[in-house]
This record gives structure tokens, sequence and C-alpha cells, in this order.
């Protein structure tokens, strides 16, 4: 079959290779329950502060919950002294990039973006010294639940901070096609 010279420039395959990953980011699939009464999924277990599951030990020292207006950008920003674990609940829909920033890591440079929530109920750690950022591409409030290895002080925050089109503008753009 012959597809027209008009068309055939413009024809791109979709890519069916494993996604890039970022050494020390966990995904950590939960439960979702659902019954005549609504729904239910278990986010953490604690042992001592220290959450059960993980690869590496986290010790979670604040939890705190985020809501995104619609059209809003949280980006980039990366820690030196803590790790995060997001949870976005699966009826809520967020957009994630992450970028290893680390001098001496394996996976320097990787990239990776991903939808939390969207009817999953997974929680992602993100490491110390990987930039990350979060979008609301959608028309309604959307929630995230976070915990951290270390408690905020804003005498020395550890929030640093990129421009949120420091890795281009084009990554908080919806897939189209």
């Amino acid at each position: 079959m012959q597809i027209h010279d008009k068309y055939s420039s413009a024809i791109t395959t979709q890519s069916y290779q494993p996604k890039t990953t970022i050494d020390g980011v966990e995904f950590l699939p939960l439960s979702w329950s659902a019954d005549d009464g609504g729904n239910f999924s278990e986010l953490w277990r604690l042992s001592n502060g220290v959450v059960r599951g993980t690869k590496t030990p986290f010790e979670a020292k604040q939890i705190s919950l985020s809501i995104l207006l619609p059209g809003v950008i949280k980006a980039f920003h990366l820690h030196y002294r803590q790790d995060d674990l997001w949870y976005v609940p699966p009826t809520e829909r967020l957009l994630v990039n992450l970028v290893d920033l680390r001098q001496d890591s394996p996976t320097l440079d990787a990239r990776m973006r991903f939808v939390l929530g969207g009817s999953k109920s997974i929680m992602v750690r993100i490491p110390t010294g990987v930039a990350h950022g979060v979008a609301n591409l959608y028309e309604r409030d959307m929630m995230m639940i976070y915990a951290t290895s270390e408690q905020f002080d804003p005498q020395q925050p550890d929030e640093n901070r990129l421009p949120w089109d420091h890795f281009g503008t084009d990554i908080w753009e919806l897939t189209k096609g």
C-alpha cells in the first residue's frame, strides 16, 4: 500500500520501548478497593515513622496535602537533604516530570514523565537531587498527598528552584494524538 506524499512525511510510529528510569525513583503500587459504599486505599504503614514497602528505608517526618488549581505548574524544585513520597488519589490526575541532577548518578540527566492518579493507586518516591514538578492540566482542582523525610524549616528551607520551563515547555503539555 502506498500513502500519499502529502501525508507520509507526517506519519510517526509510537514507541513501545521501556520508559527511561531514574536511579532511586520507586513506584509503589497500592491496593484500591471498591464496594457499594465507596473506595478505600491504604497509603502508608509505618513502623516507628519508617514507611514499610520501600526498597530503601524512608522515615516520614512530615505529611502534607496540596491542592493544585486548574492550569497550575509547580516546578521545578529539588532537595539536598530530603526525599519525597508522592500520592495522587485515583480520582485525581496530575502530570509529573522528574530530571536526575545528581553528579555521580548512573542516570544523570535522565528524565521521567508520567501521570499520578488517573484511576491508579500508586505512590512514587523521589530521591534527593532529582528535580521534580507537577502540573494540573485539567479543569478542576486536583489534590496530592505527600510525605517528606525531613520537616520543613523556614529558617533553612531545602527548597531549591529551577524555572518551570528549564527543560522546555513541551514537557508540560498533554500528549495529543
